[in-house]
């Protein structure tokens, strides 16, 4: 009988779709950011992360949206807009740092925040592996752990390098 009126509720299954669309979406600036780093054609990178950043955007009003219409989601509420919001920080964060670079006009950048671009390349791919994942969590705890514990590393490696970069810079 459950079964059957479930059925009649409004659901929506493009979730996992969405998501997985957002998680490259971050892939793709994270990647641009790194060639930004490099210092090589800049304004084409940061112009990349822009619109990577303007699509993030769109997916999180279609994620939100489908929120709002389902009487079933395949997770929390709460849960769906924190995963929605932490993958949006991300790109929003690039996005910030193309502004950064553009007010101080910067066209250099230290061998530190290059190595940091790519373990920002390292840690949003691994969300992007993870992403798909979710669809099966039980089947899948054992991968999703350990991808969580190779993002926290790659997390910790980040947080070391910001460190010795504001110890350099205040160095100098």
């Amino acid at each position: 009988m459950l079964g059957w009126f479930r059925k009649l509720l409004p659901r929506e299954d493009r979730f996992f779709d969405l998501f997985e669309r957002h998680s490259r979406t971050v892939v793709g600036g994270a990647e641009a950011l790194q060639q930004l780093l490099l210092g090589k054609d800049i304004e084409h990178w940061c112009e990349k992360i822009v619109d990577l950043e303007d699509e993030a955007d769109h997916i999180t009003a279609e994620v939100l949206l489908a929120v709002r219409r389902s009487f079933i989601t395949p997770y929390y509420r709460g849960d769906i807009k924190d995963l929605l919001h932490a993958i949006d920080d991300a790109i929003d964060m690039m996005h910030k740092t193309v502004k950064t670079v553009r007010l101080f006009e910067k066209r250099e950048f230290d061998p530190l925040m290059q190595e940091m671009g790519a373990v920002i390349v390292d840690a949003a791919r691994l969300v992007a592996v993870a992403i798909p994942l979710l669809a099966k969590v039980g089947a899948n705890s054992a991968r999703l752990n350990e991808l969580a514990e190779e993002v926290m590393r790659a997390e910790g490696r980040a947080d070391d390098l910001h460190e010795q970069g504001l110890k350099d810079l205040f160095r100098r």
